[in-house]
C-alpha cells in the first residue's frame, strides 16, 4: 500500500501556533511542552476529553511534532489483551507519545497494565504458569501517554488520577470555525470569501471536523453551480440543499425534536425511548446529537428525562401546550 496524505490529513494543523480556538487549553499546553523540552524530560501523561471531531487526535499529533518525537496510535477497543499493550509499550522509544483513542473502552485487565507503566515506567510480566509462575518487572523507556475520550465519566478513578494534565475541549464559536474554514480552504485551493467561511462556520455544530466536511461539499456546489468562489449566498443555499439549517441541525436532529414534540408532548422522555422512536442507537443519540441540541438550547436534561425547550418549538414552528410550558 502506497503512503499518501489524505485530504483530512492535509488540513490538520501540525504546530500549536496553527491551531485555532481553545485558547486556554492551547496556552497551558504550550507552557507544559516548553517546560518538558527545557527539562529534557517526557511530558506528563495527558488526557483530552470532549465531543467527537473537536481536535483530540490533532492535539496529540501536535504534541509529538512540537516535542520532536514519534507518536504511536491505537484505540481502546483494539487492545483486547494485556499482552497486546505490553508489546506496544516495550517497543516505544525514549520520549515517544502513545496515543490511545476511546481510552474508556479498554478492558479492565489491559488497563491494569498501564498503572505501573504510567507511574514507574515498568510493566509486570508473568513468566510460566501454575505454581511455578513468577512475575518479572520490565523497565520501559520514559514515554507520554495521551488518552482521548468522549465520555470522561466512564474512566475509572485509578486511571484518570494518573494523568498529570487533563483538558476539556469545548465546542468552537462560529467565528473560530470560520477561521478554520478559511485556513482549510487555502490549503485545499478553494476560493472562499470571509462571509462564506463564516456561513459554513455557523452551521458546523461547533465542530471543526464538520466544518471541513461542509467546506468540501460547498466547494463542489461552487464548482458546478457557481463561479468557483464560496460566497455567503452560495454557502447558505448549498447547505440548505444538504438539509443543514441555520443552526447546523440536520434531518436527524429535527427528527429527534419533532418526535419529542409530536409523540411525547415535548417530554419528559427517556433516552432509550427517543432512540427506539428514531431507530438509532442510544449511544449515538447521547454522544453525537444530544450534546449539540443541549448546547443550542433546544433540549434540556431533567431527572425525569429529556424535554424539548420553547426554542425547539419555535424552531419547528409548533405551538407549545400550556402544561408543557410549566415544565420549563
Amino acid at each position: 500500500m502506497s503512503k499518501c496524505t489524505l485530504p483530512e490529513e492535509n488540513v490538520r494543523p501540525r504546530k500549536l501556533s496553527d491551531f485555532i480556538g481553545q485558547v486556554d487549553l492551547r496556552t497551558n499546553l504550550d507552557v507544559f511542552i516548553r517546560a518538558a523540552r527545557e527539562r529534557d524530560r517526557s511530558l506528563d501523561h495527558t488526557l483530552f476529553y470532549g465531543n467527537p471531531g473537536l481536535g483530540k487526535t490533532t492535539l496529540a499529533r501536535i504534541m509529538a511534532s512540537e516535542l520532536g518525537v514519534n507518536m504511536v496510535s491505537t484505540s481502546g477497543p483494539v487492545i483486547e489483551r494485556s499482552g497486546d499493550l505490553a508489546a506496544i509499550l516495550t517497543n516505544l522509544e525514549r520520549g515517544d507519545i502513545l496515543f490511545i483513542d476511546e481510552i474508556h473502552r479498554m478492558p479492565p485487565t489491559v488497563e491494569e497494565v498501564l498503572y505501573p507503566a504510567m507511574e514507574d515506567f515498568q510493566i509486570d510480566l508473568v513468566i510460566g504458569s501454575g505454581p511455578g509462575a513468577r512475575t518479572v518487572k520490565l523497565d520501559l523507556e520514559p514515554f507520554t501517554l495521551v488518552g482521548a475520550t468522549t465520555r470522561l465519566g466512564l474512566l475509572t478513578s485509578p486511571l484518570r488520577d494518573r494523568f498529570g494534565c487533563i483538558f476539556r475541549i469545548e465546542f468552537y464559536s462560529p467565528e473560530e470555525l470560520g477561521r478554520i474554514v478559511e485556513r482549510s480552504a487555502a490549503i485545499l485551493g478553494v476560493k472562499v470569501e470571509p462571509e462564506g467561511a463564516l456561513a459554513i462556520g455557523r452551521r458546523a455544530r461547533g465542530t471543526p471536523r464538520i466544518a471541513n466536511r461542509l467546506l468540501r461539499r460547498v466547494r463542489d456546489y461552487a464548482l458546478v453551480h457557481g463561479s468557483g468562489v464560496v460566497t455567503r449566498e452560495l454557502a447558505e443555499s448549498s447547505l440548505e440543499r444538504l438539509d443543514v439549517d441555520q443552526y447546523g441541525l440536520d434531518n436527524m436532529d429535527r427528527k429527534i425534536l419533532t418526535l419529542m414534540v409530536e409523540h411525547f408532548n415535548g417530554g419528559p422522555v427517556g433516552l432509550k425511548t427517543i432512540a427506539a422512536a428514531c431507530a438509532e442507537e442510544v449511544r449515538t443519540i447521547e454522544d453525537i446529537y444530544e450534546p449539540y441540541l443541549i448546547q443550542c438550547g433546544f433540549l434540556k436534561r431533567t431527572p425525569r428525562g429529556r424535554v424539548a425547550t420553547a426554542k425547539a418549538y419555535q424552531h419547528l414552528k409548533m405551538r407549545m401546550e400550556d402544561d408543557q410550558a410549566t415544565l420549563l
